[in-house]
């Protein structure tokens, strides 16, 4: 199903999952299950103007798998951690994303700010972990240059930094997690440009719940998913290679790029395979071949072109 654009739909307005959750247990408590899913996939909606399967017709992943399978160090290192402890933080409203370094214009955006910069569209991409599991999500958005154009970046810029928002009150601290926090990602200029790379603000036509991200992430679907860094509320145009949390604490098993690639194997296991959850018997998953560059080469292999993409990883 297509649901058009509303031009004046803000961001604010669309009703926190917290809130219709509350309401579903509610009408459950009441005897009344049966009016609960209905007003929480109203509530949750968010208005799109496409539906691009870019999944390469392959079957979408339950939200169930999706939003309690996956990994944000910030709320537990455990695959379940995060559904379980991301609900309780509350996400600071306004949410601001401040946009600066080698640009013309820096900026600070808020949601709704953003919300007004394009069409919001669903894209259903393959999403490949490093771990070696898969799944496929239909993600809420629009691409990212969209917002990057708006700063106007100079000749100097070349990469571009992600922070995500960290609170230690609520957060694991960096000691318990192993990692430096806040959380940095990063991608050369023309991967944060290219047409793929999306800003994410939902999934499976909700709002994206904390654990996946909330309010705004990135999705970057020929890339290892953690790459495509959630929660971001800073990014920066820098003219060198930034510093990035996995890369810099593990340089041997995560490199910059992280293209997915069937070739070069993780220290630990064989990236060749990879395990599509929720299919196969009793949904826990059926081995599939990896495809170079997730099954997006035709629209990215271009830009690595010349590259030592064993080296360069």
């Amino acid at each position: 199903m297509i649901i058009r654009h509303s031009p004046d739909l803000r961001y604010s307005d669309v009703t926190p999952k917290q809130v219709y959750l509350n309401r579903r247990r509610f009408l459950a408590a009441s005897g009344v299950a049966g009016l609960a899913l209905p007003f929480a996939a109203r509530a949750a909606k968010l208005s799109t103007t496409k539906s691009s399967n870019l999944g390469g017709n392959e079957k979408v992943t339950s939200k169930e798998i999706v939003s309690g399978y996956n990994n944000y160090y910030e709320f537990g290192t455990g695959k379940q951690d995060p559904a379980e402890n991301a609900p309780k933080w509350k996400v600071p409203s306004p949410w601001t994303v401040q946009i600066g370094g080698e640009v013309m214009k820096p900026k600070t955006f808020d949601l709704d700010a953003i919300m007004k910069l394009a069409p919001v569209e669903e894209r259903i991409y393959r999403h490949r972990c490093v771990e070696a599991w898969s799944i496929v999500v239909p993600w809420i958005g629009f691409s990212l240059n969209n917002l990057l154009k708006q700063v106007e970046p100079t000749a100097k810029a070349k990469f571009v930094q992600f922070d995500t928002y960290y609170d230690p009150k609520i957060m694991l601290s960096p000691r318990e997690a192993g990692i430096p926090f806040p959380y940095k990602e990063g991608l050369r200029l023309d991967e944060a440009m290219h047409n793929l790379t999306l800003l994410g603000m939902g999934m499976y036509g909700e709002t994206l719940p904390n654990q996946n991200g909330a309010p705004l992430r990135l999705v970057i679907p020929w890339k290892y998913g953690f790459k495509s860094i959630k929660s971001v509320n800073k990014i920066t145009f820098v003219e060198t290679q930034p510093k990035t949390d996995w890369a810099a604490y593990a340089p041997g098993e995560y490199g910059f790029y992280s293209n997915v690639n069937p070739k070069r194997d993780h220290p630990r296991w064989t990236q060749a395979k990879e395990r599509r959850l929720g299919e196969g018997f009793l949904g826990r998953g059926i081995e599939k071949d990896t495809v170079m560059f997730n099954g997006y080469g035709d629209q990215v292999a271009g830009m690595y072109t010349g590259m030592d993409l064993m080296k360069n990883y």
